[in-house]
């Protein structure tokens, strides 16, 4: 009786880590389309030619082509979260961390061509993807610098009169903005290549005892009426 349950058990395993397999091959295989046709172009049918599965198992996952679209990044998005959570705990000091942060995440990209080009050259500007598990695993992936801008104005290492949101948009998006030209023109042609300027820039908004010139203008508003402190959300 014991022996029938585990070969009912390890029958079972071994049909979930089919079953995984199965959707991982698909979801490949819709990165190098879509990244390579766009979302409007890419055919279920292409996509299924090449991941080498069916039309049928394709739709037996996921219900429709935007269904698959939104679900490409989930898995790699879980994947980046644990590798930065478990090299982040190695690292001691608020700035080794956002070095760590940058690499990992250039690193990241550009190991991942075919996904990166769907995320942010397709999926970034739709509206219904914020919606999604995928866009949620993401969002856990800007917490984290959040959190260790947070740890750095916390511990002295960074200036206090910092917002986490700014620094971090700054920093994402010139990110991005480097890796959507290599993705275009190949220009940086080694990711990596733009990590030491892009940590540069980064630390001379952090660090404590920079000092920032005020532009006289803003200076003559923040003592005027009505000047609130903007205080966006994540």
């Amino acid at each position: 009786m014991i022996r029938r349950q585990r070969e009912t058990v390890g029958d079972y395993m071994a049909g979930l880590e089919k079953t995984e397999a199965r959707k991982i091959k698909i979801l490949e295989g819709a990165a190098k389309v879509f990244s390579k046709k766009g979302f409007q172009d890419a055919t279920i049918s292409e996509i299924a030619k090449t991941s080498r599965t069916s039309e049928a198992s394709i739709y037996d996952y996921y219900t429709t082509k935007e269904n698959l679209l939104f679900s490409i990044p989930l898995e790699l998005m879980r994947q980046l979260y644990e590798v930065m959570e478990y090299h982040l705990k190695l690292i001691r000091g608020s700035i080794n961390k956002v070095y760590a942060v940058m690499n990992i995440q250039l690193l990241f990209y550009q190991e991942h061509p075919e996904f990166t080009a769907v995320l942010l050259l397709i999926l970034k500007h739709n509206r219904k993807f914020i919606d999604t598990e995928s866009h949620k695993e993401i969002r856990k992936n800007l917490r984290i610098f959040d959190q260790i801008i947070e740890e750095g104005i916390q511990s002295g290492e960074f200036r206090q009169n910092i917002n986490p949101y700014y620094v971090r948009s700054i920093f994402i998006g010139t990110m991005e903005h480097i890796v959507i030209n290599w993705l275009m023109v190949g220009n940086p042609k080694n990711l990596t290549d733009a990590s030491d300027q892009l940590f540069d820039m980064c630390v001379r908004l952090l660090q404590k005892d920079e000092k920032i010139p005020v532009c006289s203008f803003m200076a003559d508003h923040q003592h005027g009426a009505g000047v609130q402190e903007v205080k966006p959300e994540s």
